[in-house]
């Protein structure tokens, strides 16, 4: 009997190479369900993307999805190829969002490794791509970088030179992408469900989201499915020692956002996401909260449309204190994610 192997493995530390070009399989459409199972998975209440109405008021053409739909779903197709034998994704940078998402549109995501670096302990490496989502008509709909823990398929296997990119901190607010036709000089505040536009925010201004959210096995593991994220540390229970699922990262900027509402109803639309760690791990049963930080300011050239540059805490707990790190300089316990992102907002 020949013995033969169609099935996929995933890719290993040592079978990526700096300069490879990864075409990733199953484009996807999105759907009015998308948007349905975002709002159920997640408690999210932006006008925006809630109200077609409101889209049209502010000169949308199309009603789109939270932005944060499109990127989980051009995730996914990353994972099979990227991080399918994942210790943990770690990091992003350099994420842009190009154009609004609607209903009818389908993505399919390519990905170029840009780095590669082997940790000391001669297990695992980490894995630099940079991934380009293109719609149906082959414009870019969001482009981002991550670097991401892999395992070695054999530890005695020799590492490679190590290539650390060089990636920029931020995305300078002259080069986000503001949707076309967008226009906040109508805005409908009430609609919206708080008064607060961009004068009222000042930089270094901390805002408590106040509300939590107890995460559960079930809501995560159907979010990875509804994204197509294949990776086994958040479905199989053997693929870690402790026997828990680890929460998708993305499942905590989601629901961190979401709670962002209260206290930022008026940040509509995320124009870019300039870094983002996964600081610790998220597992079921525990209780989420977010505050946000305002880092910085700027004009666009839309008609009544401001950016904030905001820093999404979610932490394990709530901390009213809204302490990022401890006085030696690390993070403080009970931090799961630090996001920085820039958003749009009414003037």
């Amino acid at each position: 009997m020949w013995a033969v192997t169609k099935t996929n493995a995933g890719n290993f530390f040592e079978d990526f190479t700096v300069g490879q070009v990864i075409e990733h399989a199953t484009p996807r459409t999105i759907t009015e369900g998308d948007r349905a199972l975002y709002q159920s998975l997640y408690p999210s209440r932006f006008a925006l993307p809630s109200s077609a109405e409101f889209a049209r008021q502010v000169g949308l053409d199309v009603h789109p999805v939270e932005e944060l739909v499109g990127f989980h779903i051009a995730f996914g197709k990353t994972v099979p190829d990227v991080s399918l034998n994942a210790v943990a994704n770690l990091g992003y940078a350099e994420c842009r969002f190009h154009r609004p998402l609607a209903p009818g549109d389908t993505l399919r995501t390519s990905s170029e490794v840009i780095g590669l670096k082997e940790n000391s302990n001669g297990k695992t490496g980490v894995v630099y791509v940079r991934s380009t989502a293109t719609n149906q008509r082959g414009e870019v709909a969001i482009d981002w970088c991550r670097w991401v823990m892999v395992h070695k398929r054999d530890a005695d296997s020799p590492a490679p030179d190590p290539v650390v990119p060089d990636l920029r901190i931020v995305v300078p607010a002259e080069d986000l992408v503001v949707p076309a036709g967008l226009d906040f000089t109508d805005y409908d505040f009430v609609a919206a469900g708080e008064p607060h536009r961009f004068g009222d925010y000042e930089v270094g201004e901390r805002i408590d989201h106040v509300d939590g959210v107890t995460l559960t096995d079930p809501e995560h593991v159907l979010a990875t499915r509804l994204w197509q994220n294949t990776a086994k540390v958040h479905f199989n229970t053997q693929a870690r020692p402790d026997g828990n699922r680890l929460i998708y990262g993305g499942h905590v900027i989601s629901m961190a956002r979401a709670l962002s509402f209260n206290g930022l109803a008026n940040a509509q639309l995320i124009a870019a996401i300039n870094a983002g760690a996964h600081v610790g791990p998220a597992y079921a049963d525990r209780t989420i909260y977010a505050w946000s930080e305002v880092l910085d300011k700027a004009e666009t050239g839309a008609p009544g449309v401001g950016a904030l540059r905001l820093r999404l805490v979610a932490t394990r707990g709530r901390d009213e204190s809204m302490t990022l790190r401890d006085e030696d300089g690390k993070y403080r316990d009970g931090v799961l994610l630090d996001l920085d992102y820039w958003a749009l907002i009414p003037v």
